[in-house]
């Protein structure tokens, strides 16, 4: 649950960490003119869109199939046997 978490703040901060990137870039300093609310706007909705996308991703393929029953992953004879549904 943590990895997930820490992978959604990553998307979520990308934008910003990316606009301030280019900033840098581009003019080689970053001052707070350059932070209008406009592009603050724009990078949350991207972020948001980043978020939104990752959630939906992480969960395209994690039901069961109905009527199964999942077993753990397991150590047999020496070698991890994954997790799976039966």
């Amino acid at each position: 649950m943590l990895r997930t978490i820490l992978i959604e703040a990553a998307l979520f901060l990308s934008p910003f960490v990316a606009y301030g990137l280019i900033l840098l870039a581009l003019r080689g300093s970053m001052v707070p003119e350059h932070w209008s609310p406009r592009a603050i706007a724009t990078c949350a909705v991207a972020a948001v869109l980043l978020v939104a996308a990752g959630l939906y991703v992480f969960e395209w393929d994690r039901g069961a199939p109905p009527g199964s029953t999942y077993v753990p992953a397991q150590m047999k004879d020496g070698v991890f046997v994954p997790g799976r549904y039966q």
